[in-house]
Formats: structure tokens, C-alpha cells, sequence
């Protein structure tokens, strides 16, 4: 030992100092528990074996010394390096966290010279068990905030969250915290109802969590009122439908109306089958959301009944063929020739000319 220290002094006396640029590579150089490393110079491989390799962490920590006469290793690494003799280069492996620091290493040719290095290197514990916790699933649109939390198990952790593929950026409604670990929206509205995922990483490693859902409830909203066939006047006989839509989660109940009165239908579609006159009137609809409270009603849709005679019908028509008739006539914007008949109507004009006859 007492031999291999005046060495080391003699060579620090007469040697030749260049702190050789890229000597070591730029650091930081990361790594994760567990897991190895390699410090490569970038000195040509020699088969002149160099006076001194000097490997130390922190300037001060001994890693190891090799000269042409001897090898000292630090205790703390025998069995985890491999110092190749040819370009200085070392491999640490099961590498823990206490193996963070400045690494330097100094090398002293045949020659004299003394090539000089330096890098850093960052242990990071793997990211593990990722998760997002959420304060509610179950909100109305506007009307509810929701915060999401991730965790997940390691070391210099960065936190990413994804709605569906896009990423979630802070604004006036979404708020990041605790190192983006936390995500707040305000005032929720459908887009959100995601699925949201946590990004987890760190620079050996990644991981993500299990999507979350949010049921966000909306509506009633747009709602539409649909008359097939699409006309206001229909003769006595013909069969309606009416059907109401509207945007709404979770789907609306539906009532019908009749001149204001409810009818007893519910549902989206309303049938008229072998509608008669005193059916007619203003029919609309109303929707309503269980989870919103809220409600909504189309505009009215007038139905006028009609029994219809035509004067020059010789013999009746097929029942198909008649409805069409009637249904052209009703909606044209020509002259046409026809009566209101009312059977009581009908009968006293009768009785009126039998008595005129007499």
C-alpha cells in the first residue's frame, strides 16, 4: 500500500494535466434501482496498459484505483464493477440510490499525460402502481366539480393526464396541482366525461393508470316536434304519428299535450290511428330529466280533422287511393269544390227540401 501511494505521488508530481473534453459523457446519466450502468470514455482502446485509472464518486469516495502494480477497490463496491483496462471504462451494477452523485475519473497514460473526466449520475426508483381516485362520478352538466387524484410508487415522478388521446391542460375550468398530481374541473360540462387516464414517468421509466369515467348528466335540450305525414289539415280516418326528440342523458320521459290537457301516452312517439274530428287541436310534447330536474316543451303542432265529400264522386274509391285524394286536396293551393258534411246537417237540408217538394 505504502509502495502504491508514493507511486501515485511521483505521477501526480511529473504527470502532464488535460482535462480531456468529452473524456466522459455529459450527464446526467440516469438508471433505476436495480439495474446497471456503464461510464464509457472515449479514449481509444490501448494495448499499453495506463499507469493509473482512478475512479472515484464525489471527488472523494474511492471506487476503484488500478495501477500496473495493483487494484484497490472501495468496499462498497466490490462485486458491482468491472473496470476495463483498455479505454478506463467502468460498470457499476445493482445500483441503489445512495449511488447518486459526481463521478470522476482520472487517468494517467504511459506517457505521462493525464486524461481527466467527469459526469453525474441519477438512481430513480421505477414508477409502479398507478392510480386515479375520483371525489364523484355521477355529476350534472354546469352544475357540479369533480377533482381527480393520481398516485403512483416511485422516484422524480412527472404527472401527465389524458382525456380520451388529448392531453388535459390547465384554463379557467381545470385546475392542476401538487405537481399536476391533482386535476380539479369546474363546472363539468358532457366533454368531460372523458376516459381520463394518469401519465406517469420519470426518466427510466413509465406507467399509467386504469381509465376513468364520468357519467355526466345533460338536458333536456333541442328538442324537436316531428308531424308524419307533415300537413295541418287531415280527413277523418287517417292515422298520425307525432314523435318528439330531444338531447338528453340519461333519455327523457316524454308527456303529450292536447290543447294544454295531458293525454295519458308517454313515451317518444305518439299514435293517431283512425283520427276523428274531435281530435283536432294543438298537440305538443314535454321532456324531462330525471337527474337534471330539468324540463322542456316543443311548440305546439296544430292537427285540423276534416270529413270531406267530394260532389262529382261517382263511386268510392278505394280507401288508400281516397286518403291520398283528400290528402292532395286538403294541402293544394288551387280552387277546389267540396263540402263540410255534418250527417245532422245533411238530414235537415233534406227534410227541408221534402217539404218545399210537397
Amino acid at each position: 500500500m505504502a509502495l502504491l501511494l508514493q507511486l501515485l505521488i511521483v505521477l501526480v508530481a511529473f504527470a502532464v494535466f488535460t482535462e480531456g473534453a468529452g473524456v466522459l459523457p455529459d450527464g446526467p446519466l440516469n438508471a433505476a434501482v436495480g439495474e446497471k450502468v456503464m461510464f464509457t470514455t472515449t479514449l481509444t482502446p490501448t494495448e499499453t496498459q495506463f499507469l493509473v485509472v482512478d475512479w472515484k464518486l464525489n471527488l472523494s469516495k474511492v471506487i476503484i484505483i488500478s495501477t500496473n502494480l495493483a487494484n484497490n477497490t472501495g468496499p462498497e463496491y466490490e462485486g458491482r464493477i468491472t473496470l476495463f483496462p483498455s479505454t478506463g471504462s467502468l460498470e457499476l451494477r445493482s445500483l441503489t440510490l445512495n449511488d447518486t452523485g459526481e463521478y470522476s475519473v482520472s487517468i494517467t497514460q504511459a506517457d505521462g499525460t493525464q486524461q481527466l473526466g467527469r459526469t453525474t449520475l441519477e438512481i430513480h426508483e421505477k414508477v409502479s402502481n398507478v392510480s386515479v381516485t375520483s371525489s364523484s362520478t355521477d355529476l350534472v352538466e354546469f352544475s357540479a366539480s369533480v377533482s381527480l387524484s393520481c398516485s403512483a410508487s416511485g422516484s422524480s415522478l412527472s404527472f401527465l393526464w389524458l382525456n380520451g388521446s388529448s392531453e388535459v391542460t390547465a384554463s379557467d375550468r381545470v385546475q392542476l396541482t401538487d405537481g399536476d398530481s391533482n386535476l380539479t374541473i369546474i363546472n363539468v360540462t358532457r366533454f368531460d366525461q372523458g376516459p381520463f387516464r394518469c401519465n406517469v414517468s420519470n426518466p427510466v421509466s413509465f406507467g399509467t393508470s386504469d381509465p376513468v369515467n364520468l357519467s355526466i348528466s345533460y338536458g333536456p335540450e333541442n328538442i324537436n316536434l316531428i308531424l308524419f305525414p307533415s300537413q295541418e289539415y287531415f280527413a277523418v280516418g287517417s292515422d298520425i304519428s307525432l314523435t318528439c326528440s330531444v338531447g338528453s342523458r340519461p333519455p327523457a320521459q316524454f308527456k303529450w299535450f292536447l290543447n294544454g290537457d295531458q293525454l295519458p301516452d308517454i313515451g317518444s312517439d305518439l299514435r293517431l290511428m283512425n283520427i276523428q274530428m274531435n281530435q283536432s287541436g294543438n298537440y305538443s310534447c314535454q321532456a324531462f330529466n330525471s337527474k337534471t330536474l330539468r324540463y322542456q316543451a316543443s311548440q305546439p303542432s296544430a292537427i285540423t280533422v276534416l270529413e270531406l265529400s267530394f260532389s262529382q264522386r261517382e263511386e268510392r274509391e278505394d280507401p288508400e287511393e281516397e286518403q291520398d285524394r283528400v290528402t292532395e286536396l286538403l294541402n293544394s293551393s288551387k280552387t277546389l269544390w267540396f263540402e263540410i258534411t255534418d250527417t245532422s246537417a245533411t238530414a235537415a237540408e233534406g227534410g227541408k227540401r221534402n217539404k218545399n217538394g210537397m
